[in-house]
């Protein structure tokens, strides 16, 4: 099993999102992470990436339950973390890592 490297707090930080009936978005983070944790205090569906927008056929999570998403290569653009609720707004929490 891999174990999760959190980056910098300075230059990663953590960021959230509110997602409702429409997508939200995180701000951005410069292109270089591996992956992404995300997680939500409610059901919702997530989707990473360079211009992401979340729709209801982006990847569903569950509550509660941090879930780490590659990072799709791009043009090295800034990317983000776009989420739609399943069901009831929440909020989403999510932090750039790196495999160890």
């Amino acid at each position: 099993m891999e174990l999760l490297n959190p980056l910098s707090k300075t230059g990663f930080p953590a960021k959230t999102a509110s997602p409702s009936a429409a997508a939200s978005a995180t701000g951005t983070w410069p292109a270089g992470p591996e992956g992404v944790l995300v997680w939500c205090d409610q059901s919702c569906y997530v989707e990473v990436g360079e211009g992401a927008v979340a729709t209801t056929s982006s990847t569903p999570i569950p509550p509660f339950t941090p879930i780490p998403f590659k990072v799709p290569q791009g043009t090295g653009a800034p990317w983000l973390v776009s989420a739609i609720r399943v069901s009831a707004d929440g909020t989403l929490y999510a932090k750039p890592i790196n495999a160890q």
